[in-house]
């Protein structure tokens, strides 16, 4: 009787947790693949792209894909790139045998008590015209690593527009740990390099798109593996440069599909009730899937409502098997004319790049 009851209830729990997934996949996902793309560098494969940063410039929809490389593999040895200071590139090949290789995760390696990425990341442009149909685009330059705060890369940038300039949100990733840099454009052939925002351990962070108060906003995750966990901050700035008033937003929530992580998308979207945000979560598993919360309008920092159960999780054969398998990631979207449809760019499985659409309305109404 017991296990009967068990098996019922879990079984339950799954479907009304498949029946929360609102999500309107694209009839043509995966939307780009690492097929579709060259590498930077002869000699080089890429492994996955992940998670862009969305925009529209020039009447078209832009993505910034974080493109994640990697040496073609030999059957002995685990092979991966690193930057110097100077720019240059350096590949570091370790016998499989080696006794000091840890490497049970194909995104991490632990090897003489330091840890690696198994790729390298860079950021591109693609655009579209109809916001299905992506290609890379002539005489825009690839955003590389720089310096030695991104010796191991740079990744998942978000992308926010206030008045006539971009701000280009991203994790800067090096030896000396995982951080938030900034760089900015008007015209993504000539950025300015803005430094550090947030030092070790941060990342996930999203400007909002309007001040409030004269003030900037935006969201990131300092992450403590002691005490505390991987929740949501909110922060101000006079400038978007310097950051401060930081508060705790949004935690996890112990046996729940966001139990282990939390971190934000993109910048959130103004609604008439508050500020709309889409989240990732993970639990203890790994498995990634997307929710929301609401903010006020005037005070960011006060959570109005959130979604219990996700409102989009791995389902789909792409989103279930890849380089990560069960994951769906974003930090892009664009919200249209209507004031109810977003169409959400995603990762998928940590290799596939997909699309989704959503409605403002629908969303709201899954928000306690």
């Amino acid at each position: 009787m017991g296990e009967s009851y068990i098996e019922t209830s879990t079984l339950n729990a799954l479907i009304k947790i498949l029946m929360s997934d609102i999500a309107k996949r694209f009839a043509q996902n995966p939307l780009l693949k690492p097929s579709d793309l060259q590498p930077s560098i002869e000699g080089m494969k890429i492994a996955c792209l992940l998670n862009p940063g969305v925009f529209t410039y020039d009447n078209k929809t832009w993505m910034l894909i974080r493109v994640a490389e990697r040496p073609v593999q030999k059957e002995d040895t685990i092979s991966f790139p690193i930057l110097k200071e100077t720019g240059t590139m350096e590949i570091i090949e370790i016998k499989k045998d080696d006794p000091e290789l840890m490497a049970d995760d194909p995104r991490v390696i632990r090897y003489k008590g330091s840890d690696y990425l198994t790729t390298l990341s860079h950021l591109r442009l693609v655009c579209s015209e109809d916001g299905v149909h992506f290609s890379q685009p002539e005489n825009y330059p690839l955003l590389l690593g720089s310096g030695k705060w991104e010796t191991f890369g740079i990744e998942d940038c978000r992308v926010s527009k206030l008045d006539d300039t971009y701000y280009l949100t991203y994790t800067a990733v090096s030896e000396n740990g995982v951080a938030v840099g900034l760089r900015t454009t008007k015209n993504w052939k000539q950025f300015e390099q803005k430094g550090l925002i947030f030092p070790p351990h941060n990342k996930d962070c999203a400007i909002f798109e309007e001040r409030i108060n004269r003030k900037y906003y935006a969201f990131h995750r300092p992450s403590s593996v002691e005490i505390g966990g991987n929740y949501i901050w909110l922060a101000s700035s006079p400038d978007g440069i310097h950051w401060g008033q930081h508060q705790c937003i949004v935690k996890t929530r112990e046996g729940m599909w966001d139990s282990a992580r939390v971190g934000a998308g993109a910048a959130p979207i103004k609604t008439k009730d508050g500020w709309l945000a889409i989240y990732h979560g993970a639990n203890k598993e790994h498995v990634y899937c997307l929710g929301a919360f609401l903010l006020d309008l005037h005070n960011p920092g006060k959570v109005l409502a959130r979604t219990e159960e996700p409102i989009m999780m791995p389902t789909e054969d792409y989103e279930l098997h890849g380089f990560f398998g069960k994951v769906v990631f974003t930090n892009g979207h664009i919200a249209h004319d209507d004031e109810d449809t977003i169409t959400v760019y995603y990762g998928a499985a940590d290799e596939f790049i997909c699309g989704a659409r959503f409605s403002i309305q629908e969303i709201c109404s899954y928000l306690k």
